[in-house]
C-alpha cells in the first residue's frame, strides 16, 4: 500500500492540465467517491495497527496534495483564460463607463442637506417591523378603520411582524430613546401592498421629518416647510396647505406646490390642476408623545412625511416612477452629471 501511494504522489506532482475539463477529470480521478484516494481510506482499514499511523499520514498528505494541485491548476487556467480573452477590448475609452448617483439618491441626499442646514440630523431603523412601532405606538388603535389606509406585507408565520409601511417608525424609535428637544429626520424604503402605476409602487422611499420641543407650533411647521419647498424646486414655487387626516398628528394637512411640469397649466401628474401634493404634516397627537414617555403636557412637536419618488419625478420631471426601479441604462445615463 505504501508504494501505491508514493506512486500517486509522483503522479499528482507531474500532473498538468491545459483545461478546467483536464482538471475535472483530474479531481474524479482521485476525489470522487469511487476514487483513488476513498478507495485507500477504504483499504486502510484492514492495515495492521502497527502500520496504520504511517499510512494513514502519508493518505493524507496525498489528498492534501491532490487539492493543492487543483487550486493550483484551476488558478492558473483562470488567469491565462482571462489574459487571452478576445471579449476584453482595451481601447474602449474608460470615461465612458463611469457610473453614477441613481436619481433617488440624488434627490435623498438633496433633501438630507436642505434640512440639515437647518438642524435636523438623521435617523435610521429597521424595515422589518412589529406593529406597536408601526401602528399602536402612532394611535393606530387595534381593529382601527385607519389602519386600512396603508395595505401591511405582514409576515405570514408572525401577525405582529410586518414590513414598515411608513419610517415613522423611526421616530417612534427616537422618541423612546431620547429625549427632547428633538430634530430628526428619517429617510428610507418602505413597503406596501399597491399595484404597479406610473404614479405608485409596492416599493418607494420616504424622508420623515419630527421636532419636538417646548412651544412648538403649526407656525413652525408652514415655515420649516415653505424653506423645504423653496430650496428644493426655486423660489418662485408656490405653496398652499389643505386640511387631511392622519391618525398621528392633529391638526393635519397636506402640502401642494405648484407643479413645475406643466407650469401650472395641467398634465396627467397634477391630475390637470396645475397642483401637485408632495407630502403630509401635521401636529404630533399627543397620544404619540404619551405612548413614547414624552409628557404631552409640557412638550409639542410636528411631523411631515414625503416620497422621494414624487419629488424626484418634480425635480426631473419624469412623468413615471417605474423608471426609477427598471435599471434601463438609457435613463440612468441621464444622470451622470448629476452629483
Amino acid at each position: 500500500m505504501k508504494e501505491t501511494i508514493e506512486k500517486y504522489l509522483k503522479e499528482v506532482e507531474a500532473f498538468s492540465a491545459g483545461n478546467l475539463e483536464q482538471l475535472e477529470q483530474f479531481r474524479i480521478k482521485f476525489l470522487s467517491k469511487k476514487g483513488l484516494i476513498p478507495a485507500l481510506f477504504s483499504e486502510f482499514k484492514n492495515v495492521p495497527p502497527e502500520d496504520r499511523k504511517e499510512l494513514g499520514q502519508l493518505i493524507n498528505s496525498l489528498k492534501q496534495a491532490v487539492q493543492e494541485k487543483i487550486v493550483a491548476l484551476k488558478t492558473e487556467i483562470e488567469q491565462k483564460s482571462e489574459t487571452t480573452s478576445t471579449d476584453l477590448d482595451l481601447t474602449m475609452p474608460v470615461t465612458d463607463n463611469l457610473g453614477t448617483r441613481h436619481p433617488l439618491s440624488l434627490v435623498r441626499n438633496e433633501i438630507i442637506d436642505i434640512f440639515s442646514r437647518i438642524g435636523f440630523s438623521v435617523s435610521e431603523g429597521p424595515e422589518i417591523e412589529d406593529d406597536f412601532h408601526n401602528f399602536s405606538a402612532l394611535n393606530f388603535p387595534e381593529e382601527h378603520p385607519a389602519r386600512d389606509m396603508q395595505d401591511t406585507f405582514f409576515i405570514e408565520k408572525d401577525p405582529d411582524i410586518l414590513l414598515r409601511t411608513h419610517t415613522s417608525s423611526v421616530q417612534v424609535r427616537v422618541m423612546e430613546n431620547t429625549q427632547p428637544p428633538i430634530r430628526t429626520l428619517s429617510p428610507g424604503r418602505v413597503f406596501r401592498n399597491e399595484a404597479i402605476s406610473a404614479r405608485a409602487h409596492c416599493i418607494f422611499h420616504q424622508v420623515e421629518g419630527l421636532y419636538v420641543d417646548t412651544h412648538v407650533s403649526f407656525a413652525d411647521l408652514k415655515q420649516t416647510l415653505y424653506f423645504f419647498a423653496r430650496e428644493m424646486f426655486g423660489q418662485n414655487t408656490k405653496t398652499r396647505f389643505r386640511p387631511s387626516y392622519f391618525p398621528f398628528t392633529e391638526p393635519s394637512a397636506e402640502m401642494d406646490i405648484s407643479c413645475n411640469i406643466c407650469g401650472g397649466k395641467g398634465c396627467n401628474i397634477c391630475k390637470y390642476t396645475g397642483w401637485v401634493e408632495i407630502l403630509g404634516c401635521g401636529m404630533v397627537d399627543p397620544n404619540v408623545l404619551e405612548a413614547c414617555d414624552i409628557d404631552s403636557e409640557k412638550y409639542t412637536g410636528f411631523a411631515f412625511g414625503m416620497g422621494i419618488e414624487r419629488i424626484a419625478m418634480l425635480k426631473y420631471r419624469v412623468n413615471d416612477l417605474r423608471l426609477y426601479f427598471e435599471n434601463d441604462i438609457r435613463f440612468l445615463k441621464q444622470f451622470r452629471s448629476a452629483y
